[in-house]
Protein backbone atom coordinates (compact mmCIF):
# COMPACT_ATOMS: atom_id res chain seq x y z
CA UNK A 1 0.00 0.00 0.00
CA UNK A 2 1.27 3.47 -0.84
CA UNK A 3 -0.07 6.92 -1.63
CA UNK A 4 1.16 9.70 -3.88
CA UNK A 5 1.17 13.29 -2.62
CA UNK A 6 2.02 16.35 -4.69
CA UNK A 7 2.45 19.48 -2.59
CA UNK A 8 0.67 22.47 -4.08
CA UNK A 9 0.43 26.05 -2.90
CA UNK A 10 -2.29 26.36 -0.23
CA UNK A 11 -3.11 22.67 -0.69
CA UNK A 12 -5.21 21.64 2.33
CA UNK A 13 -4.40 17.93 2.23
CA UNK A 14 -1.00 17.85 0.53
CA UNK A 15 0.64 20.36 2.86
CA UNK A 16 -0.75 18.69 5.98
CA UNK A 17 0.54 15.30 4.84
CA UNK A 18 3.98 16.59 3.86
CA UNK A 19 4.41 18.63 7.04
CA UNK A 20 2.96 16.30 9.65
CA UNK A 21 3.01 12.62 8.72
CA UNK A 22 6.00 10.63 9.97
CA UNK A 23 6.95 6.98 10.32
CA UNK A 24 4.72 5.36 12.91
CA UNK A 25 1.67 7.58 12.34
CA UNK A 26 -1.67 5.90 11.74
CA UNK A 27 -4.07 7.35 9.17
CA UNK A 28 -7.74 6.56 8.68
CA UNK A 29 -8.65 6.18 4.99
CA UNK A 30 -11.88 5.78 3.09
CA UNK A 31 -12.49 2.35 1.58
CA UNK A 32 -12.09 1.98 -2.20
CA UNK A 33 -15.09 3.43 -4.01
CA UNK A 34 -16.17 5.01 -7.28
CA UNK A 35 -16.32 3.78 -10.84
CA UNK A 36 -12.93 4.93 -12.19
CA UNK A 37 -11.52 1.41 -12.21
CA UNK A 38 -10.27 -1.01 -14.82
CA UNK A 39 -12.92 -3.03 -16.57
CA UNK A 40 -12.40 -6.52 -18.10
CA UNK A 41 -8.66 -7.06 -18.06
CA UNK A 42 -8.56 -8.56 -21.55
CA UNK A 43 -9.42 -5.16 -23.02
CA UNK A 44 -6.91 -2.68 -24.50
CA UNK A 45 -6.49 0.51 -22.47
CA UNK A 46 -5.95 4.11 -23.58
CA UNK A 47 -4.87 6.05 -20.50
CA UNK A 48 -4.79 9.85 -20.74
CA UNK A 49 -3.24 11.75 -17.82
CA UNK A 50 -2.18 15.29 -17.09
CA UNK A 51 0.14 16.19 -14.20
CA UNK A 52 -0.84 14.57 -10.91
CA UNK A 53 -3.82 13.03 -12.66
CA UNK A 54 -1.41 10.17 -13.32
CA UNK A 55 -2.06 8.83 -9.80
CA UNK A 56 -5.26 6.81 -10.42
CA UNK A 57 -4.24 6.19 -14.03
CA UNK A 58 -0.98 4.60 -12.88
CA UNK A 59 -2.90 2.17 -10.70
CA UNK A 60 -5.10 1.19 -13.65
CA UNK A 61 -2.02 0.72 -15.86
CA UNK A 62 -0.30 -1.56 -13.38
CA UNK A 63 -3.47 -3.58 -12.78
CA UNK A 64 -4.10 -4.01 -16.50
CA UNK A 65 -0.53 -5.08 -17.16
CA UNK A 66 -0.34 -7.47 -14.22
CA UNK A 67 -3.77 -9.11 -14.50
CA UNK A 68 -4.67 -8.77 -18.18
CA UNK A 69 -3.23 -9.48 -21.59
CA UNK A 70 -4.31 -6.41 -23.57
CA UNK A 71 -2.24 -3.47 -24.76
CA UNK A 72 -1.84 -0.34 -22.63
CA UNK A 73 -1.15 3.08 -24.14
CA UNK A 74 -0.41 5.99 -21.79
CA UNK A 75 -0.57 9.58 -23.06
CA UNK A 76 1.00 11.67 -20.29
CA UNK A 77 1.13 15.49 -20.41
CA UNK A 78 3.33 17.60 -18.10
CA UNK A 79 4.80 21.08 -17.97
CA UNK A 80 8.39 19.89 -18.40
CA UNK A 81 10.62 16.85 -18.03
CA UNK A 82 11.23 17.44 -14.31
CA UNK A 83 7.47 17.44 -13.63
CA UNK A 84 6.94 13.83 -14.74
CA UNK A 85 5.65 11.85 -11.77
CA UNK A 86 6.55 8.13 -11.71
CA UNK A 87 9.23 8.70 -14.36
CA UNK A 88 11.47 5.87 -13.13
CA UNK A 89 8.56 3.52 -12.48
CA UNK A 90 7.17 4.12 -15.97
CA UNK A 91 10.58 3.30 -17.47
CA UNK A 92 10.67 0.09 -15.44
CA UNK A 93 7.17 -0.90 -16.58
CA UNK A 94 8.05 -0.17 -20.21
CA UNK A 95 11.10 -2.40 -19.90
CA UNK A 96 9.07 -5.16 -18.23
CA UNK A 97 6.22 -5.04 -20.78
CA UNK A 98 7.90 -3.90 -24.01
CA UNK A 99 5.27 -5.52 -26.23
CA UNK A 100 2.23 -4.27 -24.33
CA UNK A 101 2.99 -0.83 -22.85
CA UNK A 102 3.49 2.32 -24.91
CA UNK A 103 4.15 5.63 -23.12
CA UNK A 104 3.71 8.89 -25.03
CA UNK A 105 5.09 11.92 -23.16
CA UNK A 106 3.81 15.41 -24.03
CA UNK A 107 5.77 18.31 -22.53
CA UNK A 108 4.27 21.79 -22.51
CA UNK A 109 7.80 23.29 -22.49
CA UNK A 110 8.47 21.63 -25.84
CA UNK A 111 5.11 21.15 -27.58
CA UNK A 112 2.82 23.61 -25.81
CA UNK A 113 -0.53 22.75 -24.23
CA UNK A 114 -2.18 19.96 -26.26
CA UNK A 115 -5.17 21.11 -28.28
CA UNK A 116 -8.25 19.08 -29.15
CA UNK A 117 -6.96 18.64 -32.70
CA UNK A 118 -3.54 17.48 -31.53
CA UNK A 119 -5.09 15.05 -29.08
CA UNK A 120 -7.35 13.65 -31.79
CA UNK A 121 -4.37 13.07 -34.07
CA UNK A 122 -2.74 10.90 -31.41
CA UNK A 123 -5.79 9.23 -29.86
CA UNK A 124 -7.45 8.27 -33.16
CA UNK A 125 -4.90 5.46 -33.47
CA UNK A 126 -6.52 3.75 -30.49
CA UNK A 127 -10.20 4.27 -31.19
CA UNK A 128 -11.13 0.71 -30.19
CA UNK A 129 -9.52 0.96 -26.73
CA UNK A 130 -11.15 1.72 -23.37
CA UNK A 131 -10.25 5.32 -22.52
CA UNK A 132 -9.56 6.68 -19.02
CA UNK A 133 -8.90 10.39 -18.44
CA UNK A 134 -7.68 12.25 -15.35
CA UNK A 135 -5.93 15.60 -14.95
CA UNK A 136 -6.48 19.36 -14.58
CA UNK A 137 -9.86 20.65 -15.74
CA UNK A 138 -8.73 22.33 -19.03
CA UNK A 139 -6.73 19.25 -20.03
CA UNK A 140 -9.62 16.93 -19.24
CA UNK A 141 -12.06 19.09 -21.17
CA UNK A 142 -9.84 18.94 -24.25
CA UNK A 143 -9.26 15.19 -23.92
CA UNK A 144 -12.94 14.37 -23.44
CA UNK A 145 -13.90 16.59 -26.38
CA UNK A 146 -11.35 14.77 -28.52
CA UNK A 147 -12.77 11.40 -27.48
CA UNK A 148 -16.31 12.57 -28.22
CA UNK A 149 -15.34 13.81 -31.67
CA UNK A 150 -13.58 10.51 -32.35
CA UNK A 151 -16.80 8.68 -31.55
CA UNK A 152 -15.79 6.91 -28.35
CA UNK A 153 -19.01 5.42 -26.93
CA UNK A 154 -20.16 6.07 -23.39
CA UNK A 155 -19.24 2.57 -22.17
CA UNK A 156 -15.60 2.99 -23.27
CA UNK A 157 -15.04 6.50 -21.94
CA UNK A 158 -14.24 7.09 -18.26
CA UNK A 159 -12.95 10.10 -16.35
CA UNK A 160 -12.20 11.21 -12.82
CA UNK A 161 -11.96 14.80 -11.61
CA UNK A 162 -10.05 15.95 -8.55
CA UNK A 163 -10.08 19.18 -6.55
CA UNK A 164 -8.12 20.92 -3.83
CA UNK A 165 -10.02 21.05 -0.55
CA UNK A 166 -10.30 24.29 1.39
CA UNK A 167 -11.51 22.82 4.67
CA UNK A 168 -12.05 19.51 6.44
CA UNK A 169 -15.11 17.85 4.84
CA UNK A 170 -15.14 15.14 7.51
CA UNK A 171 -16.04 17.52 10.32
CA UNK A 172 -19.63 16.34 10.29
CA UNK A 173 -20.94 17.10 13.77
CA UNK A 174 -23.52 19.51 12.36
CA UNK A 175 -24.63 16.96 9.79
CA UNK A 176 -25.21 14.30 12.45
CA UNK A 177 -27.54 16.55 14.39
CA UNK A 178 -31.18 16.91 13.45
CA UNK A 179 -31.63 20.17 11.55
CA UNK A 180 -33.11 22.95 13.71
CA UNK A 181 -33.55 25.41 10.87
CA UNK A 182 -33.42 25.34 7.09
CA UNK A 183 -29.94 24.84 5.64
CA UNK A 184 -30.94 26.54 2.41
CA UNK A 185 -32.94 29.60 1.49
CA UNK A 186 -36.20 29.16 -0.38
CA UNK A 187 -34.59 30.80 -3.40
CA UNK A 188 -31.90 28.10 -3.55
CA UNK A 189 -34.39 25.27 -3.81
CA UNK A 190 -36.06 25.65 -7.17
CA UNK A 191 -38.02 22.45 -7.50
CA UNK A 192 -41.80 22.52 -7.44
CA UNK A 193 -41.81 20.19 -4.45
CA UNK A 194 -39.52 22.55 -2.53
CA UNK A 195 -41.80 25.48 -3.25
CA UNK A 196 -44.67 23.67 -1.57
CA UNK A 197 -43.11 20.74 0.29
CA UNK A 198 -44.79 18.21 2.53
CA UNK A 199 -43.50 18.06 6.09
CA UNK A 200 -41.10 15.19 5.38
CA UNK A 201 -40.05 12.91 2.55
CA UNK A 202 -39.46 9.18 2.36
CA UNK A 203 -36.17 7.73 1.10
CA UNK A 204 -35.17 4.09 0.86
CA UNK A 205 -32.39 2.01 -0.63
CA UNK A 206 -29.15 0.38 0.39
CA UNK A 207 -25.82 1.83 1.60
CA UNK A 208 -22.72 -0.34 2.06
CA UNK A 209 -24.90 -3.44 2.07
CA UNK A 210 -27.27 -2.04 4.70
CA UNK A 211 -30.91 -1.54 3.58
CA UNK A 212 -32.76 1.47 4.95
CA UNK A 213 -36.22 3.00 4.77
CA UNK A 214 -36.90 6.35 6.45
CA UNK A 215 -39.83 8.73 6.10
CA UNK A 216 -38.47 11.75 7.99
CA UNK A 217 -36.16 13.37 5.44
CA UNK A 218 -36.57 17.13 5.81
CA UNK A 219 -37.15 19.15 2.62
CA UNK A 220 -34.21 21.46 3.34
CA UNK A 221 -31.65 18.79 4.28
CA UNK A 222 -29.00 17.40 1.95
CA UNK A 223 -29.42 13.69 1.32
CA UNK A 224 -25.85 12.96 2.48
CA UNK A 225 -26.42 14.78 5.78
CA UNK A 226 -29.65 12.88 6.29
CA UNK A 227 -28.00 9.49 5.67
CA UNK A 228 -25.13 10.34 8.01
CA UNK A 229 -27.59 11.43 10.69
CA UNK A 230 -29.08 7.93 10.45
CA UNK A 231 -25.61 6.42 11.07
CA UNK A 232 -25.47 5.03 7.53
CA UNK A 233 -22.03 4.64 5.94
CA UNK A 234 -22.74 6.77 2.90
CA UNK A 235 -19.54 7.50 0.94
CA UNK A 236 -18.38 11.09 0.53
CA UNK A 237 -15.29 13.24 0.24
CA UNK A 238 -15.47 16.93 -0.69
CA UNK A 239 -19.11 17.64 0.31
CA UNK A 240 -19.04 20.51 -2.20
CA UNK A 241 -20.33 18.90 -5.38
CA UNK A 242 -16.86 18.92 -6.91
CA UNK A 243 -15.84 15.26 -6.77
CA UNK A 244 -17.99 12.18 -7.24
CA UNK A 245 -17.37 10.18 -4.08
CA UNK A 246 -20.97 10.58 -2.90
CA UNK A 247 -22.51 9.68 -6.27
CA UNK A 248 -25.62 7.51 -6.20
CA UNK A 249 -28.23 6.41 -8.72
CA UNK A 250 -31.89 7.39 -8.55
CA UNK A 251 -33.98 4.23 -9.00
CA UNK A 252 -37.40 5.80 -8.43
CA UNK A 253 -38.40 9.37 -7.69
CA UNK A 254 -36.34 12.52 -8.13
CA UNK A 255 -34.11 14.99 -6.31
CA UNK A 256 -32.97 18.54 -6.94
CA UNK A 257 -29.20 19.07 -7.15
CA UNK A 258 -28.11 22.52 -6.04
CA UNK A 259 -24.52 22.35 -7.29
CA UNK A 260 -22.65 20.06 -9.66
CA UNK A 261 -19.15 20.41 -11.06
CA UNK A 262 -18.48 16.77 -11.84
CA UNK A 263 -21.43 14.92 -13.40
CA UNK A 264 -21.91 15.46 -17.12
CA UNK A 265 -25.12 15.18 -19.12
CA UNK A 266 -24.56 11.48 -19.78
CA UNK A 267 -24.17 10.84 -16.03
CA UNK A 268 -27.37 12.75 -15.31
CA UNK A 269 -29.25 10.90 -18.04
CA UNK A 270 -28.14 7.63 -16.42
CA UNK A 271 -29.72 8.73 -13.14
CA UNK A 272 -26.56 9.62 -11.23
CA UNK A 273 -26.73 12.39 -8.64
CA UNK A 274 -24.54 13.79 -5.84
CA UNK A 275 -25.84 13.08 -2.34
CA UNK A 276 -24.02 16.07 -0.85
CA UNK A 277 -26.00 18.42 -3.12
CA UNK A 278 -29.39 16.68 -3.35
CA UNK A 279 -32.60 17.77 -1.64
CA UNK A 280 -35.93 15.95 -2.09
CA UNK A 281 -38.17 16.68 -5.03
CA UNK A 282 -40.56 13.72 -5.15
CA UNK A 283 -42.37 12.62 -2.01
CA UNK A 284 -40.75 9.18 -2.21
CA UNK A 285 -37.25 8.30 -3.39
CA UNK A 286 -35.46 4.99 -3.95
CA UNK A 287 -31.69 5.15 -4.43
CA UNK A 288 -28.80 2.76 -5.00
CA UNK A 289 -25.05 2.92 -4.44
CA UNK A 290 -24.57 -0.32 -6.34
CA UNK A 291 -23.47 0.57 -9.88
Amino acid sequence: MKITVKRVRDGYGSNWLCDNVEVGHSLKALPPSGVFTSRPTSRDFLLIAGGSGITPVMSIAKSALAAGDGDVVLFYANRNDSSVIFSNELNELAAKYPDRLTVVHWLESVQGIPTVTQLKNVLRLFSSYDAYVCGPAPFMAAALTALDQLGFPRERKHHERFISLESNPFDIEDALAEPDSPELSTEEITSAAAQSPPRTFRVQGQVAGAPFDHDDWAPDQMLLDFLLSKKLSAPFSCRAGECSSCMFRVVEGSVTMLHNDVLDDEDLDDGFRLACQSVPESEELTISYDF
